[in-house]
């Protein structure tokens, strides 16, 4: 409500330029004629009323569309343009030229939301909220007005937040299912130790689930939409990776599977030490956790340059796995997305590992990006921006690459 009250005020502003720039200028001559003394700002003010008027039209972020009475397209602004919704002098699309239609002929602003099918160009369509407003200023009195406001982006947000909201809930539902199941059977078998034992040890296993699903998704909360570069302090790569290690250390150990760690000296990072560390870690887990026994996993840190010849860090965690399917490459940074859901429930994981190390990464100006072959194994690369001393000084290169990672 409040946000079609503020769009109808915006286009009757703009609209009230136009149509009464005439009558204002006309008025302003009249006055200036009675007034024994005419102020000289207000003619030069009404003066420049056109070019203002353009200037705020240009300026919204709104599309502003005007048809005149044959429907042709006699104004449009460039948000309007970049919507791609005009084409040579006539809209685009029908249902731009009905709501424009129905605002004529009830005499008066309608709003409605239009989904649009743009498809050329590799365009996915886009959805808008449209205002239309018929212009009467006695001499075409069938023009129209519409505005236009993309409402994709809300919606996409809407999607991703339903989507999040249902996975959550799947997720939670498996192991407060389990663990009342267990609580079950704990009770009908009060006379049998080994059986409580057995499913004591089931429910300390869906417990432990549990925390660690809770713990990742307060995790993911917390790193996700925060400012770049958290925490300004340096910090040392080699105690990062060596930190990340030792708490993936023993697991690798129980699993028979040897971590290898080469580290480059004196290679330096900014922000928080803290989220660097675990992003690491969960690499290293991850490897681990998608080795055969008897493998290796191998970490390694070497300083390097970009495109441009910024300073880098390169953060690379190989495995001797299972492997990844190109198919599953692109979309294994997204929230609970599993490559193979049967292991990973097995091991413990939630499908949150990879997208709380993506957003850490792209918080630190880093991107993060993968390589496997199916059977051979799995490459992660961590690349961030490297502190370099200039004489005597450390100095940090805004970007490496594309920050918004893979």
């Amino acid at each position: 409500m409040w946000g079609f009250a503020i769009a109808v005020g915006v286009m009757c502003l703009v609209l009230g330029v136009f149509a009464g720039v005439r009558l204002s200028e006309r008025r302003a001559a009249d006055r200036a004629a009675r007034a024994p003394q005419p102020s000289a700002s207000r003619p030069r003010l009404v003066a420049q009323l056109p070019a203002l008027s353009s200037l705020v039209i240009e300026a919204l972020d709104s599309g502003v569309v005007v048809l005149d009475e044959q429907e042709r397209v006699v104004l449009v602004n460039p948000a309007a343009r970049a919507m791609d919704v005009v084409a040579v002098d006539q809209l685009a699309f029908e249902p731009l030229r009905e709501v424009a239609r129905r605002a004529r002929e009830v005499g008066g602003a309608i709003a409605e939301a239009v989904d649009l099918p743009i498809g050329r160009l590799g365009r996915e369509p886009i959805a808008l909220a449209v205002t239309a407003v018929p212009i009467s200023d006695g001499q075409n009195p069938n023009s129209t007005a519409l505005l236009l406001t993309d409402l994709s982006e809300q919606r996409r947000l809407d999607a991703v937040r339903r989507d999040f909201v249902a996975n959550v809930s799947h997720e939670l539902k498996t192991p407060v299912g389990a663990l009342t199941l267990l609580a079950e059977a704990v009770q009908d078998a009060a006379d049998a130790p080994e059986a409580v034992a057995r499913f004591a040890g089931r429910m300390q296993h869906e417990s432990s689930r549990l925390a660690k699903l809770v713990g990742e998704l307060m995790e993911l909360s917390r790193v996700q939409g925060v400012d770049p570069m958290p925490g300004g302090s340096e910090a040392d790569v080699a105690v990062l990776v060596a930190d990340a290690v030792d708490r993936e250390r023993l697991a690798a150990e129980t699993a028979s599977i040897a971590i290898d760690v080469q580290c480059e000296d004196d290679l330096v990072v900014r922000g928080n030490a803290e989220q660097l560390t675990a992003a690491i870690a969960n690499l290293v887990e991850n490897a681990v956790a998608y080795s055969e026994p008897d493998t290796r996993v191998s970490v390694t840190a070497r300083a390097g340059a970009d495109h441009q010849a910024r300073p880098i860090v390169d953060i690379v965690v190989t495995d001797q796995g299972i492997g990844i399917d190109s198919t599953d490459q692109d979309r294994i940074f997204e929230r609970f997305y599993r490559v193979d859901p049967a292991r990973s429930r097995a091991t413990g994981g939630t499908g949150l590992g990879l997208a709380i190390v993506k957003n850490i990464v792209t918080n630190h100006l880093g991107r993060v990006s993968v390589s496997s072959v199916p059977g051979a194994g799995s490459t992660f690369t961590i690349r961030l921006p490297r502190v370099h001393s200039v004489a005597g000084s450390s100095v940090l290169e805004p970007e490496v690459g594309a920050a918004s990672s893979v």
